[in-house]
């Protein structure tokens, strides 16, 4: 069991938590705790493989998305706070535009609201670039529901295109670099994209060939007209659990748009799924199993998402501070002690990679070679000639 890694729906369901407790709060304090214990256990649970090494490029994308956002802020100006920064003219587009003008007063709260808000945002992201990171999306694969495999399918070669992408820039890089071509600049860029892109397109037809030669996407007999019915009931439940699951975290929802619904599509879904078993029928090799460890890293996030919750209600200006008037945001302590609970998998869940070799340094050794005793008669380059006459003589004397 040592050697076994976490089942990767454990990864998925820790980064689910973290990614709650992200979009419950607009403290920036509380962000960067979520964005700090992410990278944590990234680095220290990551194994050797090639999607483990694309979490960087979620890091600047989210740095990506708060300079857009901080941006858009600036373009449609900031329409709260009375610290006035710089005035830009102003242009309303009209009533065709829903009265949207750009330009105008650029405020410091209202940068700041942006700013957070979109911290909010890139905090969500690496939180799923962290599972995308630890958890494999192909043994993913094998725990989806036989009535959701084609849809699993898909979502596993989408969830893989980011890794992907990440490796083909690597190794091109590396191959120019190994050419002396140049490896930052414009020209770099143009030089790097296309093939990169070419690889991608490769390594996808590849994966589609490989997919399609051991049977994925194909199902039996079936009647069409259930085949229809049971996606029908699939899609609607999945629709119903994603809608559910958003007015559960949006408070500005109406209620029926909570609870009721993720019910409802569950409900659904659950159908879908008991009608389709047995249609598929997929084998594994050597299944992932739920053990202890997976039990700990998935309880981990779900506590650092509960946790977060619950300190929204009972302190919500210190979760969720307003910008207006400017302050230093305070830390909340429960909130803050639920997210350092996801640290768990960093002890738990260390990739066996490491005890494997230290197991491999004390217990196989490399046979030592045996001296050859032509080599020890054959004098060295370097020896002088009175060298020379004392080893032939004591050669000749231990003859």
């Amino acid at each position: 069991m040592i050697g076994r890694p976490v089942h990767p729906a454990a990864w998925w369901v820790w980064a689910a938590g973290l990614a709650v407790a992200a979009s419950r709060t607009t403290n920036p304090l509380l962000l960067g705790l979520i964005v700090t214990v992410a990278a944590t256990v990234v680095a220290s649970c990551r194994t050797d493989a090639p999607w483990a090494r694309a979490f960087r490029s979620y890091l600047w994308l989210g740095l990506a998305v708060v300079a857009v956002r901080v941006v858009a802020d600036v373009l449609l100006g900031s329409r709260s706070g009375s610290t006035v920064l710089v005035t830009l003219p102003e242009v309303r587009l009209g009533d065709w535009a829903a009265g949207v003008r750009l330009g105008g007063q650029v405020t410091l709260e209202g940068l700041v609201a942006a700013a957070t808000d979109g911290l909010r945002l890139a905090t969500v992201i690496v939180c799923l670039g962290a599972a995308n990171s630890l958890a494999d999306s192909r043994r993913l694969l094998r725990c989806v529901p036989t009535s959701l495999y084609e849809i699993g399918t898909a979502v596993v070669v989408t969830l893989t295109i980011a890794p992907q992408l990440v490796e083909s820039v690597a190794r091109v890089r590396r191959a120019r670099t190994l050419r002396a071509g140049r490896t930052t600049g414009r020209r770099a860029v143009r030089a790097v994209a296309v093939p990169v892109l070419a690889d991608a397109l490769d390594r996808s037809l590849a994966l589609a060939a490989s997919m399609d030669v051991r049977g994925y996407g194909r199902t039996g007999d079936v009647d069409p007209k259930v085949r229809r019915i049971t996606g029908a009931l699939v899609i609607g439940g999945l629709f119903g659990v994603v809608v559910g699951t958003y007015g559960s975290l949006d408070g500005t929802t109406p209620p029926a748009l909570g609870l009721p619904l993720l019910l409802a599509g569950t409900a659904l879904a659950a159908a879908g799924l008991l009608s389709a078993r047995g249609r598929v029928r997929p084998t594994a090799h050597r299944p992932d199993r739920w053990d202890g460890r997976a039990w700990a890293v998935g309880a981990s996030g779900v506590a650092a998402g509960v946790g977060t919750v619950v300190a929204s209600r009972l302190d919500p200006d210190m979760v969720v501070p307003s910008p207006d008037p400017l302050g230093w945001p305070s830390l909340p302590l429960v909130a803050a002690l639920s997210v350092l609970v996801a640290l768990a998998p960093a002890a738990v869940a260390t990739p066996a990679r490491h005890g494997a070799r230290a197991r491999s340094d004390t217990r196989t050794r490399s046979p030592q070679p045996r001296p050859d005793p032509l080599l020890e008669l054959r004098p060295s380059p370097t020896d002088t000639p009175g060298d020379r006459w004392s080893q032939s003589g004591t050669q000749a004397a231990a003859r």
